[in-house]
């Protein structure tokens, strides 16, 4: 499997995040089309089938995370 660069992920991390933000003060469809997409290339990114386990995967392979810990991942 292709793996993302870290900083790709974090970047897609952020943007997510930060339409998740926006998604609860006032989303309309355009925020909800952007997070669907970015939702789908995180997916993609990790090898995963949802968002939230992408999340988890993502932040797992960026610097400074534990490799050891990955009692959040599933097998």
């Amino acid at each position: 499997m292709l793996m993302a660069h870290p900083v790709v992920l974090r970047n897609l991390i952020e943007q997510y995040e930060t339409l998740q933000a926006l998604q609860a003060e006032n989303g309309g469809p355009e925020v909800r089309r952007r997070m669907d997409d970015l939702a789908y290339t995180l997916c993609v990114s990790t090898g995963t089938r949802d968002v939230d386990a992408a999340l988890i995967a993502a932040r797992h392979r960026l610097p400074g995370a534990r490799p050891e810990d990955d009692s959040v991942l599933s097998a």
